[in-house]
């Protein structure tokens, strides 16, 4: 089988090297701090703004994957140059380059968003996702690099650390019995993409060509608000549902004015404020991949909450 090489080991990276190694491939994990490799994944310590690094690391690789995760209020300034370094290693390699992305170029929705829904966002953070898809678009058209991306919906499952989700940040508070503070309309219905989803999607647009030039939706299950899905969590968790309500925008607003993460999260309201829905049905109809059963999204991500938290 292929080598298959990781920029990131955070979530999305580790998830999708655990699906290439079970398909069989080689896998090297790169990352500013390295790691220690294992019989089946080697890690190597390189600066993912480093074209040539990346390059030389990923040399007679099939796929390049970019799991990077820039501090989420320094995308406008640390995006760029990764992004840059990547297609440009890409290019020296041959690998195809496989990006995961997400829905924050479509800009507020108006229904159900597509991977060919307009890139319409105005907000920073959009407008740095269009400017990243529209650079690896226009080197493929341009028969530089060959490249796909993953859009994917909100994270679930115990593959995150609990701060590092939506739902996730509300899991003790289930468990201790407390009102969930959430983000936004705690009713408006929404996508959410199970990380071992993500994993699989990512390592199956590296490996089909049928993938290349155009972005694909992870695969989700229907729409659950952040309401229901706290109460399916509460359930099987043996608990029972707890008071589930939304943070006041001005208070957000507030508290970014010393949080910057909070900052960056009030300025995205238009993502929480209505339904924020992702259709994955072509996803589905082009690779037979479907979402994981949402009963068992919910059961592996309860079942990883410490009894004490």
């Amino acid at each position: 089988m292929a080598l298959h090489v990781l920029v990131g080991k955070g979530p999305v990276g580790t998830t999708t090297a655990a699906e290439l190694v079970a398909r069989g491939h080689e896998v090297r994990m790169l990352s500013r701090s390295g790691g220690r490799s294992t019989s089946t994944i080697e890690h190597r310590q390189v600066d993912a703004t480093d074209a040539g690094s990346l390059a030389a690391a990923a040399r007679g690789a099939a796929a390049i994957y970019n799991a990077v995760n820039p501090e989420y209020h320094r995308w406008a300034t640390d995006w760029p140059p990764v992004a840059a370094a990547l297609l440009t290693a890409a290019e020296r390699t041959g690998s195809v380059l496989v990006t995961m992305s997400n829905l924050y170029g479509y800009g507020r929705p108006t229904g159900p968003m597509t991977p060919d829904s307009p890139l319409a966002a105005t907000d920073t953070k959009g407008r740095v996702r269009i400017r990243m898809w529209l650079d690896a678009l226009a080197a493929h058209e341009a028969g530089r690099v060959r490249i796909t991306e993953a859009r994917a919906a909100d994270f679930v499952g115990p593959q995150a650390p609990p701060e590092g989700t939506h739902l996730g940040r509300q899991l003790a508070a289930i468990r201790k019995g407390r009102r969930a503070w959430v983000v936004g309309d705690p009713d408006a219905p929404r996508s959410w993409a199970y990380l071992p989803d993500v994993g699989a999607t990512l390592a199956t647009l590296g490996t089909d060509e049928r993938a290349l030039g155009r972005a694909w939706h992870v695969a989700v299950n229907s729409p659950r608000s952040q309401r229901q899905a706290l109460d399916d969590l509460a359930g099987a968790m043996g608990m029972p549902p707890v008071p589930v309500s939304g943070v006041p925008w001005p208070v957000m607003s507030a508290i970014g004015m010393v949080v910057p993460t909070m900052r960056e999260v009030a300025a995205m309201r238009h993502q929480f404020d209505q339904p924020f829905v992702t259709d994955s049905s072509a996803t589905s109809a082009t690779f037979g991949l479907t979402a994981t059963p949402w009963n068992e999204v919910v059961a592996a991500t309860a079942a990883a909450v410490p009894v004490t938290a």
